[in-house]
């Protein structure tokens, strides 16, 4: 009859539902980022609120009391690796959308050049061909620390480990280019003319 759990929904919609300007903002994060759907953008910004939220709520309280509350929420976060180094609450509220997005096993199963495209992760990661402390990982949205992201490496049965895949060459292949692109200096801006 199914789980007697009340399911609640993990994410905040938008309150103007029509609203030209974040419809490209989130069109970009969407497309740049591989993800599925708006929900799951909607999902991961509603996950930085809370943290938001949390930080907020701390610098309220005296900080006599909120020194082990603010030690917790920063550790946690800088564990993530979405806090980088010296970090303090104010660092905690001025984290982006983006330091979140880029924390997730499909993101960095592309920045490690595993895939070719952020599309081409998600699909590695859905079909089984990642794995992570040699256990397959199926989820992309996965907030992965920065002890396990050494750890990302093709999944032991995949025919992706043979170093001759056609799709492992291609993907070593873009990412040269890509750190060819990185080191010529040149912005894409000029690269268009």
């Amino acid at each position: 009859m199914g789980d007697p759990r009340r399911q609640k929904k993990r994410y905040v919609a938008p309150k103007k539902p029509f609203d030209s300007e974040r419809f490209e903002q989130e069109l970009e994060l969407v497309g740049g980022y591989g993800m599925r759907n708006k929900r799951e953008l909607w999902r991961h910004r509603t996950e930085l609120s809370r943290v938001r939220r949390q930080a907020r709520n701390l610098l309220a309280i005296p900080a006599s009391e909120r020194a082990q509350l603010e030690r917790d929420l920063i550790s946690k976060l800088t564990r993530e690796g979405i806090l980088s180094d010296e970090p303090t609450l104010d660092s905690v509220l001025d984290l982006t959308l983006e330091d979140v997005l880029e924390r997730r096993l499909q993101t960095l199963v592309l920045r490690k050049g595993l895939a070719c495209s952020p599309h081409h992760a998600r699909q590695l990661v859905t079909h089984g061909h990642i794995a992570l402390n040699g256990s397959r990982i199926t989820t992309p949205s996965r907030i992965i620390t920065l002890a396990e992201e050494d750890r990302i490496t093709y999944a032991a049965g995949s025919p992706l480990n043979d170093d001759t895949h056609p799709a492992r060459i291609a993907a070593s292949s873009a990412a040269q280019r890509a750190g060819e692109m990185g080191e010529s200096g040149e912005d894409e801006d000029e690269r268009e003319d």
